[in-house]
């Protein structure tokens, strides 16, 4: 008996809070596999139990992430349960020394898979994203041109006309699309479409730090993580202040690394998510973009609630209640602090020669 299990939802409002946190791992891609495996997991876990199911079985390889948020999630939430790692066991490695060894064991039995012997990278993709790694990828002397974007476009192959976009979002929350209401999975599937019409995170190159000590390379799709994330963080600009944003920008490394490692359930994460909660509060308003060609570009914002935005405030003309003149007394007082970096010898003596 085999049980599918939709957890699209689930899904769906976890990437919610990754996009509040910007939470973008090295390079700057969204790590949309990681936190997957989180739902997944969890997921697979309440199905076992509501089956008296005893033994999780996983096929992440020995030398990846995988192999730890999976073991670590159900260790967390279910440590009752077992799991079980094919790639760890002698009696497979036998049989199965890599990844070409699999193909062939596929093809002789006419297994569907989307691998072959000449393009032999994996591609592992969900609701929120997509992970090409593995095969010819392995080597830095081979672009990545080979590769068959399967969530869109390279930008290079997008239309040559620019499409609108319109997010409005309450309390961090995607409420409508181009005037049309949408729930979280529905703004992600409007999204993708749109975003990888037009190439937008198609095609992300990166080479980082593997949990387990090694290096990867891996070619990364989210367009709709992207699309929207750029939308969010354009609607961040406005509400948040320095203080607000140097603390909320501490924020998005940590909650990233902890979803990397395989950590987006424990106590480190949950003080996170509890943080972002003020964020989300004052994240409400509309912002309207521009997409083209890989490219996301701002075209205005509406109804931005707690905006600390003023055009009176900003303008350089003679407009609104601020006096240029007020600013004499704060920058003499400042200026005792730099001069004081003179006189106390802390400047470079190359900065000040001829002055």
């Amino acid at each position: 008996e085999a049980l599918m299990i939709d957890l699209k939802t689930d899904l769906a409002e976890d990437a919610l809070v990754m996009l509040a946190a910007n939470a973008t791992y090295e390079g700057g891609y969204w790590n949309t596999t990681g936190l997957a495996r989180h739902v997944t997991t969890r997921g697979i876990l309440k199905v076992m139990a509501e089956n008296g199911l005893e033994v999780l079985v996983h096929g992440a390889t020995g030398r990846g992430n995988d192999q730890v948020r999976f073991q670590i999630v159900a260790n967390m939430l279910g440590p009752r349960f077992q799991v079980y790692a094919p790639w760890r066991d002698d009696a497979f490695l036998e049989n199965f020394g890599g990844r070409r060894e699999m193909i062939a064991y596929c093809q002789a039995r006419e297994l569907p898979i989307t691998a072959t012997q000449d393009k032999p990278y994996s591609t592992d993709a969900n609701l929120l994203g997509l992970t090409h790694e593995a095969g010819k990828l392995e080597y830095l002397d081979v672009a990545a041109d080979f590769i068959d974007p399967g969530m869109g476009v390279f930008p290079k192959d997008a239309p040559d006309q620019p499409e609108q976009f319109l997010l409005e979002l309450v309390s961090g929350r995607p409420v409508r699309i181009n005037g049309d209401p949408v729930d979280p999975v529905e703004a992600i599937l409007k999204a993708n479409e749109v975003g990888g019409r037009h190439g937008v995170g198609i095609g992300i190159h990166t080479v980082e730090n593997r949990f387990v000590g090694i290096k990867s390379r891996g070619v990364y799709e989210s367009p709709g993580m992207s699309l929207l994330g750029d939308c969010y963080e354009l609607l961040l600009q406005q509400v948040l202040d320095r203080r607000a944003r140097r603390f909320y920008d501490s924020l998005s490394p940590v909650l990233s690394e902890q979803i990397y490692q395989g950590y987006y359930y424990d106590l480190a994460s949950q003080m996170v998510r509890s943080a972002l909660k003020p964020v989300l509060d004052v994240l409400t308003g509309s912002i309207s973009v521009s997409v083209y060609r890989g490219n996301v570009t701002f075209q205005s914002s509406v109804g931005v609630t707690h905006t600390l935005y003023s055009s009176e405030v900003s303008s350089m003309e003679a407009v609104g209640d601020y006096d240029h003149r007020d600013s004499e007394g704060l920058l003499n007082v400042l200026g005792v602090g730099a001069k004081s970096l003179h006189v106390s010898g802390q400047m470079e003596k190359e900065l000040l020669e001829g002055i």
